[in-house]
């Protein structure tokens, strides 16, 4: 329910796109700094990554022969270089979809109708959510686990629940604002679906100028980044054959692995 209704008015605000999809995903957490990078389960550090070049697994430094040492050195550069990235991408991505989803309701319903400020909440907590999975702290980035799948996951059932609802009443305020529709003759209900129709038209075209640009754009940040999760996936596999003491931990998953 709750995804047709957001493709119905994302449809309404932006150009037809050929579908994207990116199956990868991080299995457990990951922090990123300039020195160090930790792969976490819940609050335990599973093993670290010092600099490029200094490998530690439940406290052990692990010799490295030279192989594993180039791809430890590869997997390092690259998480350093990709993790930022994709956490201002994650931010700049939900606070486009929320502004688009809020933009159409504000011009097909408006600010004033009673169930605005419920889907201002459901919203916020959809940010909320977002932004505590991915997380900058000074210079500290933090992505949680199963953080980079499909954004519906990011909805638990009851905020997407409270978004239903929120929506759902938007419909009764659209119907509302076309007035008694059997009761007020043909007449006076082809003026307001014209008049309907004249502000989805307008508003469409004002969110396209706008929006369709940056969405592109963070389409593009998203299908570069997919494609370097996909090639760094490589890498850690490369390296976890040579080092047994990784093989319990699979960092990256895709579509590949």
């Amino acid at each position: 329910m709750l995804r047709a209704l957001v493709c119905s008015l994302l449809l309404l605000a932006l150009p037809v796109q050929s579908a994207f999809m990116c199956e990868a995903d991080l299995q457990f957490g990951l922090v990123v700094n300039d020195r160090h990078i930790r792969v976490t389960e819940d609050t335990r550090t599973l093993y670290q990554i010092n600099g490029t070049e200094q490998l530690i697994v439940h406290g052990e430094w692990i010799t490295l022969d030279e192989q594993a040492q180039q791809h430890l050195k590869e997997l390092a550069e690259g998480l350093r270089y990709a993790v930022p990235k994709v956490i201002l991408l994650a931010s700049e991505g939900v606070d486009l979809a929320i502004g688009t989803i809020d933009h159409v309701y504000v011009g097909l319903v408006g600010s004033e109708h009673d169930s605005y400020q419920r889907l201002q909440d459901a919203l916020w907590k959809v940010r909320t959510k977002v932004k505590t999975k991915f997380i900058r702290a000074s210079s500290n980035y933090y992505i949680g686990p199963r953080s980079l799948e499909n954004v519906d996951e990011l909805m638990d059932p009851e905020l997407e629940q409270e978004i239903e609802q929120a929506l759902g009443t938007s419909v009764g305020g659209i119907l509302t604002a076309i007035g008694g529709l059997a009761s007020e003759g043909d007449t006076n209900l082809e003026r307001k679906m014209e008049d309907l129709s004249t502000r989805l038209e307008t508003m469409g075209a004002e969110i396209e100028r706008r929006i369709a640009p940056q969405a592109d754009t963070l389409r593009k940040k998203a299908e570069w980044f997919c494609n370097e999760i996909q090639r760094l996936d490589g890498i850690e596999e490369a390296l976890r054959e040579r080092v047994p003491e990784l093989k319990a931990y699979n960092l990256i998953v895709t579509g590949k692995s």
